[in-house]
């Protein structure tokens, strides 16, 4: 192996190792992280990190990029398992599979839906693999276009106004008014997931799988997706 072949290997090593304390430190004292307390449990000085992390920002924002890629590629790989003409399961399939990812990994799901972190903006990087999961859901309308309703009551002008902004930027097979539909499925999703994650739904909900399997194929049938 060549020299700058070595170095660059070390070097993602490093990276990794430092992102794996970083997510320890997550799992243990939430998203407020420090780049001193990572040093701290890695044995090194501080201004070593610096090398490969320059800011503690930067560090989230590697972390949160891994995360959403993770999370993507769970939703991603359990759609792919289904028939492609089974609209309705390869809906399901997504939702569950964000679920499974988010109950497996409470702090990296924290990190990405919780709290906001003080200080901490979210740079343009972070935008494409935190919509992997709705791209998913998406597809799987566009798939269904023909077999769609019209949608009642249509959409309001302004919400009309953003959705084909999406649409002209993104392109895709669906009308204003099927998107929108996804998104209120989108969103319940993810409201669902944090309400459990989060315990919201401690001393109310017990039947917790069955629930979200429930909702789940709500949202699939205000979709319009066939069962």
């Amino acid at each position: 192996m060549s020299a700058p072949s070595l170095r660059a290997e070390v070097r993602a090593q490093m990276n990794q190792r430092i992102k794996d304390v970083a997510r320890r430190r997550l799992a243990a004292e939430g998203a407020n992280l420090s780049l001193r307390a990572v040093a701290r449990d890695m044995d090194i000085v501080a201004s070593a990190l610096y090398r490969y992390f320059p800011s503690r920002d930067a560090l989230l924002t590697a972390l949160i990029i891994d995360a959403y890629e993770s999370l993507g590629a769970a939703a991603e790989e359990a759609e792919a398992a289904v028939p492609r003409a089974d609209l309705r399961g390869r809906w399901l399939a997504v939702c569950r599979a964000a679920r499974a990812w988010a109950l497996a990994h409470p702090a990296e799901y924290g990190l990405l839906y919780g709290n906001p972190v003080p200080g901490y903006a979210a740079p343009q990087e972070t935008v494409r693999p935190a919509a992997k999961v709705v791209f998913l859901l998406v597809a799987v309308a566009i798939d269904a276009a023909e077999l769609l309703a019209p949608v009642t009551p249509a959409v309001p002008e302004p919400v009309r106004s953003d959705l084909r902004r999406l649409i002209d930027r993104y392109g895709g097979g669906l009308s204003a008014d099927h998107l929108d539909r996804v998104f209120v499925g989108w969103t319940h999703l993810f409201g669902l997931i944090s309400f459990e994650v989060f315990g919201r739904l401690d001393g109310m909900v017990d039947a917790r799988a069955e629930q979200f399997e429930h909702h789940m194929s709500l949202m699939a049938d205000l979709v319009g997706l066939p069962r």
